[in-house]
């Protein structure tokens, strides 16, 4: 990627505007969460995985969505747990 530099005007809050561009390259959306890197007098501005996005490529770590789903892993986790009890 060729380098390229952008400008942006600080606010009276200290916020700045990601240019359209940048915010499309990085397929950053609005309430996506951004990492802010300093390294020698030089920033960095990098999107952060959104959890779900790491949900999605990892299915087998899916969280549950509902009380009856956590009751369900939870009574299956002690049940392995009495089970290996049982053979010690």
């Amino acid at each position: 990627m060729p380098k390229r530099e952008y400008l942006s005007r600080v606010s009276p809050k200290g916020q700045i505007t990601l240019p359209a561009q940048v915010r499309k390259e990085l397929k950053i959306k609005p309430r996506d969460t951004v990492a802010i890197e300093m390294d020698k007098g030089v920033v960095k501005i990098k999107p952060r995985a959104r959890l779900q996005d790491f949900y999605r490529k990892m299915p087998a770590l899916q969280p549950p969505k509902t009380w009856e789903e956590i009751e369900e892993i939870a009574h299956e986790e002690h049940a392995e747990d009495v089970a290996k009890e049982g053979l010690r």
